[in-house]
């Protein structure tokens, strides 16, 4: 396998791996199979301690997690790996703002009191005394942004925490959240870890023109779109075919319970030629080079501006051998990029439309 290639987290001197291990699939937590989805989905300790090891023997350096990961239990599991580890060669990042604790109010949110309160909980269970990056997980409306900036940016004073980014949220809460922190003085954002595949480039209107102007590294979530993008789902494909794959998308299109941005339900791309076609493209370029889909996918993100690090999510070694196939060693072409961007694209709608014929106008 070529080699890892890293890239600087944003506008840091930190360097990650381009590849980014997602572990929302570590710990068996029950209340995640009332839904319908199959308890083997997620891994064991042992399995994921597994994950991670040959992930690190691959050259991946960059972990992502969040203290909702199973109720802390993803959180956990990484931290009895990594207090075995070099801490120094491995970046972990995790997330707050979900609810922790149903019977506090206060368990939940951006708050000075949960921050503070949340930041000493995930470094209890991952082991360690600091956290590369701390994201809020998506934008808390009952909480003014001031203070929770405010907050973050005393954890980086206190060494709780080496950078800051922020997760799922629109272009001007973004943009508002970069200003903020310039017109206070506090610790800047470096990254935004947002949706984005061949099946999600919204992002692209506002967001990631927010962080090409602010330097703010890109960190894609879900890049195969539940697993869509791996080319195991075809035209015709029936349901009995999708309980054979056991999978997170054959979970949610049996139970619309368990549907979530990054598990679909298959039913409703049955008759999306757009996918499909996107697929055909795919599948003509994987041939080309002799890589799979779910490695073409994740390359055409590698290529795209300010993506610094694609997060990933396994649950094989398989998976993981493959994803890892992506980092380096070739590209696809300006033609192929072009072909795949064609293909997925969507309806801009005005003012995007208009600005971009000024663009094309030269005005």
């Amino acid at each position: 396998m070529a080699e890892v290639k890293y890239n600087f987290l944003g506008n840091t001197g930190l360097k990650v791996s381009n590849i980014c291990l997602g572990t929302m699939t570590f710990g068996h937590e029950e209340r995640f199979l009332d839904g319908g989805i199959d308890g083997t989905l997620n891994l064991t300790e042992a399995e994921s301690h597994k994950i991670l090891d040959r992930f690190a023997e691959l050259g991946g350096n960059f972990i992502d997690t969040a203290n909702l990961y199973h109720y802390g239990m993803s959180e956990a599991i990484i931290g009895t790996w990594l207090e075995k580890q070099d801490r120094n060669k491995f970046v972990i990042a995790t997330k707050l703002a979900f609810p922790m604790d149903p019977k506090n109010l206060n368990a939940g949110g951006l708050s000075r009191q949960h921050i503070m309160w949340s930041i000493n909980e995930s470094l209890r269970r991952l082991k360690t005394d600091y956290i590369d990056l701390y994201q809020t997980h998506f934008w808390h409306r009952g909480t003014p942004i001031e203070e929770t900036m405010s907050a973050l940016n005393d954890l980086v004073k206190a060494g709780k925490t080496r950078y800051i980014g922020v997760s799922n949220v629109c272009g001007y809460q973004l943009q508002k959240i970069v200003d903020v922190c310039k017109m206070k003085g506090l610790e800047p954002v470096v990254t935004l870890q947002q949706q984005y595949s061949l099946l999600c480039r919204s992002s692209e209107l506002e967001e990631f023109n927010v962080c090409k102007e602010e330097k703010i590294g890109i960190l894609p979530w879900s890049p195969l779109k539940g697993g869509l993008l791996t080319g195991k789902y075809y035209r015709g494909m029936k349901q009995e075919n999708l309980d054979e794959l056991k999978s997170r998308i054959a979970a949610s299109t049996k139970n619309s319970a368990v549907v979530t941005a990054a598990s679909p339900d298959f039913k409703t791309m049955t008759d999306n030629e757009k996918f499909f076609n996107i697929l055909d493209h795919l599948k003509t370029i994987a041939k080309k080079y002799n890589k799979t889909v779910v490695q073409v996918s994740l390359r055409w993100l590698l290529q795209k501006p300010s993506v610094t690090s694609v997060i990933i999510g396994v649950r094989t070694l398989a998976q993981l051998e493959d994803n890892m196939g992506a980092s380096a060693g070739w590209c696809l072409t300006d033609e192929e990029m072009e072909t795949l961007d064609k293909a997925s694209a969507y309806d801009v709608g005005y003012p995007y439309d208009f600005i971009e014929l000024m663009n094309t106008l030269g005005i």
